[in-house]
């Protein structure tokens, strides 16, 4: 997940346009939107990623990696749109969309990887 922030998100990007030009001390230092970040990964990760890839593998156990996937990333979808409905309180559903694509396209890939070692993890101690 956190390799996936190697392209910030469009709001990271926005932050360093916050300040006006004419006023350099209320420029949002890069430390500490790195911080946010970091945040943002972990508390994703927490709140989304191992539900959604513990149930997700959980009631895809008997089927193909596939369907395993493709139940993780529902759960996740539906977690990520609930947490940032009572995170944000955000009235424009366009740029509560944007976030939840942006969510879902970095959590679908940690969640390929952690379908796949659970898997593979299966695989051996069956064998």
């Amino acid at each position: 997940m956190l390799f996936t922030y190697v392209i910030p998100p469009a709001w990271v990007l926005d932050a360093y346009g916050t300040a006006p030009a004419d006023d350099p001390s209320a420029d949002i230092p890069p430390l500490v939107i790195f911080a946010v970040m970091l945040v943002h990964c972990v508390g994703f990760h927490v709140l989304v990623q191992i539900p959604s890839g513990l149930l997700g593998t959980r009631l895809g156990r008997n089927h193909g990696g596939l369907i395993t996937y493709a139940s993780a990333l529902a759960i996740a979808g539906v977690l990520t749109a609930s947490a940032l409905l009572v995170a944000l309180r955000m009235e424009d559903a366009g740029e509560l969309m944007q976030l939840w694509a942006d969510f879902m396209v970095r959590g679908s890939l940690g969640l390929a990887g952690y379908v796949w070692i659970a898997r593979r993890s299966r695989e051996t101690t069956t064998t």
